[in-house]
């Protein structure tokens, strides 16, 4: 009777979870355009898994119907397997126009057995070369693994599986730019980049190891500020007009977030010390008048 009863148990647990997942599974067809790739890219397992597709002749890559003003944006990624040399997948954030506004993560692909980097930067009014390079401490091809952007009033925080692994703080109080007024979408992209992805260049994609495939799910931009016009009128949605959040206490929280806790920031330093491959505020011979304003301010955005 007992084990009768537990047998019952285990399966109503087994079905409750598999509802749970059901129910909060992303449909990617709710949320997602396939812009490029000539059928390279697809939507598969009713919504739930977006693969992208890169050949000789062609990558791939797709865009989020909406535009956000400020938002905490997250993306489940298992990246190009065994030799992916050559190769470059990236999930984004990207305004419109000659002046634009970008945060990114690419990742870019590596000679089997060797890391995988992901490479970050942040564009404001079309001027990036903030770059800052980490190897990952995890097989990103073997399972799906969680990346996020979070980018509110006060700074902009680049997550790896809920781990902070670079900050870029709101220093416009000292002449830095900041991205604030220009709506931006997500994009995601699989494309050839060997003339410079991979050790600089000097190693070229194998096409004989093609297709290569990069897969996406559990796309969620809950927290984020949906951006539109509404009779002339500017909105974004949770966020109120004013520019403060107006939905749960959770939004609320990622939106009035002035910087990062002590956890946080001890977790930001040991990842940095132990994985950080490059930092442009660290690179004198390439800015050799003088480092950018942000890489010396007392908040500063260098490697501690």
């Amino acid at each position: 009777m007992v084990s009768h009863t537990l047998l019952v148990m285990s399966i109503s647990l087994f079905l409750c979870l598999n509802i749970l997942l059901v129910v909060h599974a992303k449909d990617f067809n709710q949320d997602i355009d396939i812009t490029w790739g000539d059928g390279r890219g697809n939507i598969l397992n009713n919504g739930t898994l977006l693969n992208l597709g890169l050949d000789q002749s062609s990558g791939s890559g797709f865009q989020s119907k909406a535009e956000y003003l400020y938002g905490k944006v997250d993306m489940q990624i298992k990246l190009v397997p065994g030799n992916s040399a050559g190769t470059v997948t990236t999930f984004y954030l990207k305004s419109q126009g000659l002046t634009w506004d970008e945060i990114d993560f690419e990742f870019l692909g590596n000679v089997s057995g060797d890391p995988y980097i992901v490479h970050t930067n942040v564009y404001t009014q079309g001027k990036g070369d903030r770059e800052q390079q980490f190897y990952l401490w995890f097989d990103p091809t073997a399972e799906f693994h969680n990346y996020s952007i979070l980018w509110n009033p006060s700074h902009i925080v680049f997550y790896i599986d809920g781990k902070p692994i670079r900050e870029f703080k709101n220093l416009e109080a000292l002449g830095v730019a900041y991205p604030k007024n220009q709506a931006m979408r997500m994009y995601g992209s699989l494309w050839n980049a060997d003339d410079w992805a991979t050790r600089g260049g000097l190693v070229k994609t194998n096409w004989s190891q093609g297709p290569f495939v990069a897969s996406f799910m559990n796309y969620n931009s809950e927290n984020a500020c949906v951006w539109s016009i509404v009779n002339g009128t500017t909105t974004t949605s949770p966020c109120s007009p004013g520019g403060s959040s107006s939905s749960s206490s959770s939004s609320s929280e990622w939106f009035s977030q002035r910087g990062m806790d002590s956890s946080s920031k001890k977790v930001l330093r040991w990842v940095q010390r132990k994985f950080m491959v490059y930092n442009y505020c660290k690179d004198k011979k390439r800015f050799s008048k003088g480092l950018p304003v942000e890489c010396t301010a007392k908040n500063k955005n260098t490697k501690s």
